[in-house]
Formats: structure tokens, C-alpha cells, sequence
């Protein structure tokens, strides 16, 4: 099924009252969860008696863990029917909206809505609407956008932050008339929807081209019309090395000329450089290191063995520098957009880490990197495989940007829509 972005038809701007959640259209009401909802809590049924209360269990039992924000189909634990009539849990039905009470500010105001039967733990407040006033789904679109609501209540006399069932019943809450309290949670679902199909799909983009990449890039597998060995050829034999130029942090951002310094290797560019961080004046450049297309670099210094040496290639032709602690491979003949993908593969990453030198922090040479072997087929195919993943990878930008847009999307959908600022029918 195609999922569209959401679309609505939106009501004139109404007469708004100010009130202790902010301006509400005056057909609202502010009133609190417990006034429109029970809660309760639940409980871990003793773990020493596992065999009885967990094993082959066949209730859900749901945990902060299992939490997501979202709709909850299924939970990490189960429980047996022993547990649930010989403890304090109770079975919860569909819709219940489920809120996170322990575990400091990265868990606390986590929520989900049950879409199953279930039971919960000790960590949790499962809220049971009145649906005659309360729409689950409206409720659980209002946590959300106000989760930063449980700093100013939490208790800080723990180590982590917690709240409590007394603070999400005192919770406060704008409520609009019940359809449109619905019509608000069907939009809202709808944009999760658009969000989660454009997810899966990204998702399923990114496993394709890492398969296509560890096939393509060690000669398992072959692109129609290539045959022939492909050829163990060092670092060394492909090109000449050389190094970057110290910029600092106040130089990288003196001008207007791009450069590249040893930590964006790490976490800005992957396989190649598409935008550049950095930019330094032409007083700079004048002692930097210019690059040339066809450039392949190496971060020459880095935390840790495994991550020693990624390297990205830099296939403009705009002028451009590299930066301190960069070593710059110069290659003659070869594709430079398959070297930074096919340097980048496991079994490269090894002899980069076999070779770098150092605990702290580690450094890797241009002497060690020239002993690196890689595969390599002849130029022609070296090409056609840096072309197909370079075209994947330009699927997949296209897909995060409009997963970009649609969260954003949504994000503006709420600030309108639970604040009364748009109506809609």
C-alpha cells in the first residue's frame, strides 16, 4: 500500500484564551490525566522462579525497553498465566497509553500505545482513557510533543531523574471536542506512517547496497561483460603518497576555500567527499596542500586500530585542500571513486589495523599504508562498479532528505495541531 503525506482541510483561526498549558481556541478545556483517565502500575514477577512466572509464556509483558514512542505489536518478555493471577499485574486492553516513570532523563515520558493485550512492570504507568473525553491516540501525540514537560517534575534525589504515577496524573493538557481529538491522531498517524514506510524503505536501500558492495568490491560477484583476474596490487604500485598541511580550528573557518581536516574523515565523509565542513582563507592555502581530482585520503591519526586509516576519495575538480594528519594517496590509472570504497571494505580495514602504531591515540604512515594489498580489476570495470554504488549512494540521499522533510513535517503538524493554531475538519 502507498502511504502519501498527510493532507488536511483547515477551519478560519478561532478566538484563543490564555490557560496553564498557553493560548487554546476557547472551545478547549485544560484538565489533567487523571481527571480523564485511570492509571496504575505493574510488576516483575520473581526471576528466581523463571520456570513458573517466564518460560513459555504467552502474555505480553512490556518494559521501558519495548517503548517507542509508538504503536506496541509485540514485547521482548513474555509471562505465563501463573504470573498474571498469582502477582499484582493486570492485563491492559488496546489503547492504553503506556509512560516510562524510571531511568533519568533519557528514559523518563517515554511512551507507547498498546495496539495488544498486556501486561506491564514496575517502571511503567499504563493510563486508561475515558475514551468518551480522551482519545488514546491524541493523548499519546500529546506526551510526545511535551516531553521535555517531565524535567521541570522530576525527582532528582537519585543518581537518574525519575517521576511518578502522582505526576502523569497531574499531568495538564489541553482537550479539544473528542472528533477533533481524533481527527488531530489520525493525521499524526498518518504522518508516522509516511515516516516509518520512508524508514523501512531507506532501511532496506542501505542493507541492499552494502550486499551489492561486498560482492561487487571483492570480485564475488561479476557486472555483465567483465571477466578476467582481478589483480592483489599494493598501495604503493597504484600511486605516489603525500601529506596534508596543519589547519587549525580558527583557519578552518578564516575563508572561502574548502578543505578537509582528519576528523570530518571520520565523521563526515563517507567514500567520498559530497560536501565540504571546512573552509580556510587564501592566506592559508598559500602553505596548505592542494588536492588534485582523483585524490584519495587517509586519516592519518584516530582513536582506535579499527577505525585507523578510513580514507574518501575526492573526485571534484574545484580547489580544494587537505589539512594535518591527512595522508593523501596520488593514484595513476586507477579509479579513485573505487578506491574509496574498495579501501574502506574488511579486509583492507585489517591490514590497516594490523599496521597502525600507537594505544592512545593511533597513527598510521604513508610507508605502512603503501604495503596495504587491495584486489583491483582492470579501469574499465573499476568504473562501472564505483558508478552503480556512487548512483545507490545518490538513491539513498534522496530518500534521507525526504525522511528529513517528512519529520520535519510532522514536527510542524504538531506544533499547530495540539496547540488549536490550525483547526482541522
Amino acid at each position: 500500500m502507498e502511504v502519501r503525506e498527510p493532507s488536511a482541510k483547515y477551519l478560519a483561526r478561532t478566538a484563543f484564551k490564555q490557560t496553564d498549558v498557553g493560548l487554546i481556541p476557547g472551545d478547549w478545556s485544560v484538565s489533567t490525566i487523571g481527571d480523564l483517565a485511570s492509571t496504575s502500575s505493574g510488576t516483575t514477577p520473581p526471576r528466581a522462579q523463571a520456570n513458573k512466572y517466564f518460560e513459555n509464556g504467552s502474555i505480553p509483558w512490556v518494559k521501558t525497553l519495548d517503548l517507542n514512542n509508538g504503536s506496541i505489536v509485540s514485547t521482548d518478555e513474555t509471562i505465563t498465566p501463573a504470573a498474571l493471577s498469582e502477582t499484582s499485574l493486570q492485563l491492559y486492553p488496546n489503547g492504553s497509553v503506556l509512560v516510562a516513570m524510571y531511568g533519568g532523563y533519557n528514559q523518563i515520558g517515554r511512551t507507547g500505545i498498546l495496539e495488544i493485550s498486556a501486561t506491564v512492570n514496575q517502571a511503567l504507568t499504563a493510563i486508561r482513557p475515558d475514551t468518551k473525553r480522551l482519545h488514546p491516540g491524541y493523548l499519546l501525540r500529546v506526551l510526545n510533543h511535551r516531553i521535555d514537560y517531565w524535567r521541570t517534575v522530576a525527582s532528582s534525589s537519585r543518581k537518574d531523574p525519575n517521576i511518578t504515577s502522582k505526576d502523569i496524573r497531574e499531568f495538564p493538557l489541553a482537550v479539544p471536542p473528542i472528533p477533533e481529538q481524533q481527527a488531530i491522531a489520525e493525521a499524526l498517524s498518518d504522518a508516522d506512517a509516511l515516516i516509518e514506510s520512508l524508514e523501512q524503505l531507506l532501511a532496506k536501500k542501505r542493507q541492499i547496497k552494502q550486499g551489492a558492495m561486498q560482492e561487487l568490491l571483492t570480485g564475488q560477484k561479476r557486472l555483465p561483460g567483465f571477466a578476467g583476474e582481478w589483480q592483489p596490487t599494493p598501495l604503493g604500485a597504484i600511486g605516489e603518497f603525500l601529506k596534508g598541511s596543519g589547519i587549525t580550528r580558527d583557519e578552518a573557518q578564516s575563508g572561502t576555500l574548502p578543505c578537509v581536516r582528519y576528523g570530518e574523515i571520520y565523521t563526515t565523509h563517507n567514500d567520498y567527499i559530497r560536501a565540504f565542513q571546512s573552509w580556510i582563507s587564501l592566506e592559508v592555502a598559500v602553505r596548505a596542500t592542494r588536492l588534485r581530482q582523483g585524490d584519495v585520503l587517509f586519516a592519518g591519526s584516530g582513536e582506535t586500530k579499527e577505525e585507523i586509516g578510513k580514507c574518501i576519495a575526492f573526485v571534484d575538480k574545484l580547489e580544494a585542500y587537505a589539512g594535518g594528519d591527512i595522508v593523501i594517496l596520488r593514484p595513476r590509472g586507477f579509479d579513485s571513486l573505487f578506491l574509496g570504497y574498495a579501501l574502506n571494505t574488511a579486509n583492507v580495514i585489517r591490514q590497516k589495523a594490523s599496521r597502525g602504531q600507537g594505544d592512545a591515540v593511533v597513527h598510521i604512515s604513508a610507508v605502512a599504508l603503501a604495503q596495504i594489498e587491495v584486489r583491483v580489476p582492470d579501469a574499465t570495470e573499476q568504473t562501472a562498479i564505483a558508478t552503480l554504488l556512487s548512483d545507490m549512494d545518490t538513491e539513498l540521499a534522496a530518500l534521507e532528505a525526504k525522511l528529513a522533510k517528512a519529520r520535519d513535517l510532522k514536527q510542524g503538524m504538531m506544533q499547530e495541531l495540539l496547540t488549536g493554531r490550525i483547526r482541522l475538519v
